[in-house]
């Protein structure tokens, strides 16, 4: 019989996987749970993964090293409830063959519709209209607001959250640009946009939605100088990482009111009270909530569970991490 260990802190699965999720966990194999709260030791990983043909893992779940695989034999594969697998993934790991999932899909969708409800919110100026009604206005700043239609929209990372929000794009008569050096001019045409340098994204975007992986190459890829070629009354949407943004440069860009900006990731988290993210009118901050939040955390747990069925029938998986390939995936 397969044994199936789910790893992650008490307080953390329980959020993410119900007792329908569970259920489906035990109709292929025994279940093994970590009853203990927070983040689970190597040694208690190392003994919960013993016997186990699949683990589960989650936030903060440690990495699986030499000790914690050294009595794990039968391990195939790490089905992991969260996005990036970087902080679980060692050299040992990979040398043993086990393969590695990631729910990044999941999370991408969570992401994908935030990104989408900032696009059409901001372009509408839902957020000032909404204060200026309350101040006892009614048509004044109604002249600005623009339609998902005939607009340049600029995608940059087309992983997983970038090609579900161009796949909700498609439902809007919109132009869709490309950023993104690993997509090929064909593929790029095949999701439904145009593949452009990052400067002429920046010079022909309305709307700019940030979906590249934080890596050393695109840290603080958004700064003075891309600013500066923006267009003005454009819209900057983050919901990637705050690594990816200069954000006191970006500040200063704003404090001139050229464009708006919405951000629901920063570096580091959260803001400080002082930061000028939450003084300036035209910035949007949201407390990182693009991912998955509540109930949409349980998309990790279908994915993983299903990801575990498709190993058992020798099918592809879904989420599967070329993990020769870390270094340019988020």
């Amino acid at each position: 019989m397969n044994r199936i260990a789910l790893l992650p802190g008490a307080d953390v699965w329980e959020s993410i996987v119900t007792e329908k999720y569970l259920n489906q966990l035990r109709q292929m194999g025994e279940l093994v749970v970590n009853t203990l709260p927070g983040a689970p030791s190597k040694e208690r990983v190392a003994e919960l993964i013993r016997e186990a043909d699949f683990a589960i893992t989650s936030w903060g779940c440690p990495a699986f090293d030499a000790d914690v695989l050294r009595d794990a034999g039968r391990l195939k594969l790490v089905a992991h409830a969260a996005g990036t697998v970087k902080g679980i993934v060692t050299p040992e790991l990979i040398e043993r063959g086990i393969r590695v999932s990631s729910a990044n899909d999941a999370l991408g969708v969570g992401v994908a519709e935030t990104a989408l409800a900032l696009t059409i919110t901001s372009l509408k100026r839902m957020w000032e209209l909404s204060q200026s009604t309350r101040e006892g206005t009614w048509e004044e700043g109604k002249e600005h607001i623009r339609e998902m239609f005939d607009i340049t929209i600029g995608v940059v990372g087309a992983g997983k959250a970038g090609r579900h929000y161009i796949r909700l794009l498609q439902q809007f008569e919109v132009d869709i640009v490309l950023f993104d050096p690993i997509v090929s001019v064909q593929e790029a045409v095949e999701l439904g946009c145009r593949k452009v340098e990052f400067e002429e994204l920046l010079a022909v975007s309305d709307v700019i939605s940030i979906h590249a992986p934080s890596i050393p190459e695109t840290n603080h890829m958004f700064n003075a100088k891309a600013f500066s070629i923006m267009k003005d009354d454009a819209v900057l949407i983050n919901t990637a990482r705050g690594s990816l943004v200069h954000e006191y440069e970006l500040a200063a860009e704003l404090a001139k009111g050229r464009f708006t900006a919405c951000i629901d990731v920063t570096e580091p988290e959260p803001p400080s009270l002082d930061h000028p993210f939450r003084k300036l009118p035209n910035v949007i901050l949201i407390p990182h909530i693009a991912g998955a939040v509540n109930n949409g955390k349980q998309r990790m747990a279908r994915h993983a569970v299903e990801e575990i069925r498709r190993f058992i029938a020798g099918l592809p998986l879904e989420g599967e991490v070329n993990l020769q390939n870390l270094h340019v995936i988020a």
